[in-house]
C-alpha cells in the first residue's frame, strides 16, 4: 500500500501502459481517475478497478478539457498528489520529410502541449500545498533515436529536458517530477512503430533489447509506483531507461 491516502490521475489511463499504471496504483491504495479520449475504455478500466477509480473524457491537448478534468478531480476524488502524463501518440516508420503536417501537429499536440496543460492546471495546487508528484513518460526514443521516427523521437527529447528543467524549479516547492524512458512494449502502440506486426519485424526490434524481451505494461507500473511513492523522496529530475538495455 505505498500509495495509500493518495489521489492520482494517469493519462491515457485506458489502455496500455497507463491501464497498467492505474491498475497497480490502486492496487497500492490509491484513488485515480482514468483520463482519457476513449471514454467507454476509461470507464471500463474503472469499473474493473472498483471504487477508488473514476473516468473522465479527456482530450489531453485541449485546455478547456483539461481544465473540465481538474475540476472533476478536485470534485470528485479531492485535491491531487500524484500526475501521470502518460498519454502519448506516435507515427509509423517513414522519412522524415513524408509525414504530413497535420500529423506532426497532433504529436506536438498530444506528446508535447499536454505536459505544458497539465502544469498549468494543477502544478499551482501542488504548490499551495507544499507537494506533488508528477512522472511524464517519456522514451528511450528521446535517447537513443530510431531512424524513421523523427518527429516522434524529437518530441520525447522534449519530454525528458522538460522533466528534467520542471524538477529544478519546482524542488523549492516540494514538488518531484521524473520520467520514465520504455523501450517498445507490448502496447497497442508496438505495431505502429515498428511499421507492421511480424515475427520478422520483431526479431529486428528485439535484437537491439540486451534482455531479449520486450517491455510490458507491469513494467511501467512497478517504477512509476516506486518513482510517485515517497520511498523516492529523494529522486527528482531522473528520466529513467526501463528498456532492457537498450540505451546502453
Amino acid at each position: 500500500m505505498r500509495l495509500a491516502g493518495k489521489t492520482a490521475i494517469v493519462t491515457g489511463g485506458a489502455s496500455g501502459i497507463g491501464a497498467g499504471i492505474a491498475r497497480r496504483f490502486v492496487a497500492e491504495g490509491a484513488r485515480v481517475a482514468i483520463a482519457d479520449r476513449d471514454f467507454d475504455a476509461a470507464q471500463a478500466q474503472a469499473r474493473a478497478l472498483g471504487p477508488n477509480a473514476i473516468a473522465v473524457a479527456t482530450d489531453v491537448a485541449d485546455r478547456d478539457s483539461v481544465a473540465a478534468l481538474a475540476a472533476t478531480v478536485a470534485a470528485e476524488l479531492g485535491p491531487l498528489d500524484v500526475l501521470v502524463n502518460n498519454a502519448g501518440i506516435g507515427h509509423p516508420p517513414q522519412l522524415l520529410e513524408d509525414l504530413a503536417e497535420e500529423d506532426f501537429d497532433r504529436i506536438l499536440a498530444v506528446n508535447v502541449r499536454s505536459i505544458y496543460l497539465t502544469a498549468r492546471a494543477f502544478v499551482p495546487g501542488m504548490k499551495a500545498r507544499g507537494r506533488g508528484v508528477i512522472l511524464n513518460i517519456g522514451s528511450t526514443a528521446g535517447v537513443s533515436p530510431r531512424p524513421r521516427l523523427t518527429w516522434y523521437n524529437a518530441s520525447k527529447g522534449w519530454v525528458i529536458t522538460a522533466t528534467r528543467s520542471m524538477a529544478v524549479e519546482l524542488a523549492p516547492s516540494g514538488i518531484r517530477v521524473n520520467a520514465i524512458n520504455p523501450v517498445a512494449s507490448e502496447t497497442p502502440l508496438l505495431a505502429t512503430f515498428m511499421g507492421s506486426d511480424t515475427p520478422e519485424v520483431r526479431a529486428r526490434f528485439l535484437a537491439t533489447i540486451p534482455l531479449g524481451r520486450f517491455a510490458t505494461a507491469e513494467d511501467m507500473a512497478n517504477t512509476a509506483t516506486f518513482l510517485c511513492s515517497d520511498e523516492a523522496g529523494m529522486i527528482t529530475g531522473v528520466a529513467l531507461e526501463v528498456d532492457g538495455g537498450r540505451c546502453i
